[in-house]
C-alpha cells in the first residue's frame, strides 16, 4: 500500500466535497483505508474550502505542514494559500482561473496577478500542473465540471487505478451526467500530461 496525502482547496460552490469523495470512494473500492477532514463552514457564501485526504494513514486525518504529496488547487489564491501543507517533492494541480472575493469586487483590495501566484507555486513544488480547467470543463460539455477536469489531472500522479476513479465517479454524480464527467476526467488527464511544468 502507498501512503498519498491530498489538500483539496477552492471556495464555496465549486465542488471540493464531491473531489474528495471521489479520491476518498476509489480509494475504498481498492482496499485502502481513508481518512478526511473537511472545512467548509463560509462555503454558502465563498469562502474557503479544505479538504484533507489521506490513503492508507494511519495518524489522523488532519495532514500535517510539508507532509502534503500534492495539492488540488480549484481556485488559484486558494492553492497559494493551502502551500504550506505541501512537501518539497509534492505536486501542485491548479486551475489558472480566479473567484474574485467580494473584498476585491469591491474595490477592497486587489487579487494578485495570476502569473505571480503561479510563479509562487512554482517556486514550492516539484510538479506544478496549471490548467485552464473551465475552459476544458466546457469542452467536455458542461462548465461545472471543472472539478473533476482537476482531478483527472491529478490522476496522474495518485496511487490509484484510472478505472476506480472512474467507477467512483460514476457513482458520485447524478446519473444523467455521468458521461460528461467522464469526459471532463479524461480531458482533464490527457490536457495536464501537456502542462505539467
Amino acid at each position: 500500500m502507498t501512503e498519498f496525502d491530498l489538500v483539496i482547496v477552492g471556495v464555496g460552490g465549486q465542488g471540493a466535497i464531491l473531489a474528495s469523495d471521489i479520491v476518498g470512494m476509489a480509494a475504498v473500492n481498492e482496499g485502502l483505508p481513508v481518512q478526511a477532514s473537511e472545512t467548509h463552514g463560509m462555503a454558502q457564501r465563498g469562502g474557503s474550502v479544505i479538504n484533507h485526504v489521506r490513503l492508507d494513514c494511519r495518524y489522523g486525518s488532519l495532514i500535517p505542514a510539508g507532509r502534503a504529496d500534492a495539492i488540488l488547487g480549484l481556485e488559484p489564491a486558494e492553492g497559494l494559500r493551502a502551500i504550506d501543507f505541501l512537501s518539497p517533492d509534492g505536486v501542485v494541480v491548479v486551475n489558472t482561473n480566479p473567484i474574485f472575493p467580494i473584498t476585491v469586487l469591491s474595490g477592497a483590495s486587489v487579487y494578485p496577478e495570476v502569473d505571480a501566484v503561479l510563479g509562487e507555486l512554482k517556486g514550492r513544488c516539484k510538479h506544478l500542473v496549471p490548467l485552464d480547467a473551465d475552459r476544458i470543463a466546457i469542452e467536455a460539455g458542461h462548465p461545472l465540471t471543472a472539478n473533476v477536469v482537476l482531478i483527472g489531472a491529478l490522476s496522474n500522479f495518485l496511487p490509484l487505478d484510472v478505472e476506480s476513479l472512474e467507477e467512483s465517479i460514476s457513482n458520485l454524480v447524478p446519473p444523467r451526467t455521468v458521461e460528461v464527467n467522464l469526459k471532463a476526467f479524461r480531458l482533464g488527464r490527457e490536457t495536464s500530461l501537456q502542462v505539467i511544468e
